[in-house]
């Protein structure tokens, strides 16, 4: 098997997690599968690089003397939305000659910059989809997964989805019994539950700052099939369906029929990815009782039925590498 050069790009302001997290991976993976993975950090000069938590990285080179890496990978952080253009230039030149190309949260700013993104769906932290999109329309910025394949092109949400990734191409390269190794080396999931959801329903919601409500929040994703009316969840709560409508929507930010439509659309997604379940068992699962009305659920929100949604998401499985 030959080996891969994995190169990371360093520069000020990078996000640390970003570049270790990944790393972490790979060096997972290599320990467990020798000489497959070689690890380079490179900045522009080679001169150390500040991370924007405050620590200081030494790189093993300088970009400009480092060869064509089989993976070149970027990371973000706050110094990737105000680059040196000496760094946009040298990725323009030198990103479409790596067989595989990466970015780690905000670092697909840089990647857009240099043009290397342009017809290609792509995904970037949440906070900064809405931006990606806007400076660069040629990009079509998927806010919602934890990272997308594009071809070659491979890109990750925000800070630890590139964990995600990383973990995903390594179980392409070496299959799948190393990447579980080191998935659980580091004590994370080889695919996080609801893997396509990096603004699930439980981020995009506030957490309660009442213990009652915060123990119905977690309930309702406990029970998705379950009754999840108002006046169930205000009994729960202790609460008259009123003020626990009233109290729900003021601490989390949406009104319970809203966070219970999200649960269960996030948990109906969650079983078309990760399953082999037929359409009726997980309408039944998701608490929509029957295709039709997970289908109406499906279109309302993503534009999309849920059997082309699975055709679309589903991770097929991936053979190990001999």
């Amino acid at each position: 098997m030959a080996q891969r050069t994995l190169l990371v790009v360093l520069f000020d302001d990078v996000q640390s997690l970003d570049v270790t997290g990944p790393v972490e991976v790979f060096a997972g993976a290599e320990a467990c599968s020798p000489g497959t993975y070689r690890i380079r950090t490179a900045s522009l000069d080679g001169a150390p690089v500040r991370t924007s938590s405050g620590f200081t990285v030494v790189p093993d080179a300088a970009l400009t003397g480092e060869p064509v890496p089989h993976t070149l990978l970027v990371p973000g952080g706050a110094g990737s939305r105000s680059p040196d253009p000496r760094l946009i230039d040298w990725l323009r030149v030198h990103g479409p000659r790596a067989e595989r190309l990466v970015s780690v949260c905000t670092g697909a700013i840089l990647l857009a910059r240099a043009g290397l993104l342009d017809g290609r769906r792509v995904t970037t932290h949440w906070a900064y989809c809405e931006k990606l999109a806007r400076d660069h329309p040629a990009v079509e910025v998927d806010a919602d997964p934890i990272y997308v394949r594009d071809g070659h092109v491979a890109t990750s949400a925000g800070v630890t989805a590139g964990i995600d990734l990383a973990l995903a191409l390594v179980e392409e390269d070496l299959g799948r019994d190393i990447a579980l190794t080191v998935a659980r080396y580091l004590v994370v999931f080889l695919r996080r539950p609801g893997n396509q959801a990096q603004f699930s329903a439980q981020l995009a919601a506030q957490t309660a700052r009442r213990e009652p409500l915060r123990e119905v929040q977690q309930w309702i994703t406990e029970h998705v099939a379950d009754d999840l009316s108002v006046e169930t969840l205000a009994t729960r709560a202790r609460l008259s369906p009123r003020h626990f409508a009233r109290a729900f929507q003021t601490e989390t930010g949406m009104s319970p029929g809203r966070y219970v439509d999200r649960v269960r659309l996030e948990h109906a997604r969650r079983l078309l990815e990760d399953t082999l379940d037929g359409i009726e068992e997980i309408s039944r699962a998701s608490g929509y009782g029957t295709p039709e009305a997970m289908r109406r659920a499906f279109m309302r929100s993503l534009g999309t039925s849920p059997a082309e949604y699975r055709r679309r998401f589903r991770l097929a499985p991936v053979a190990p590498v001999n």
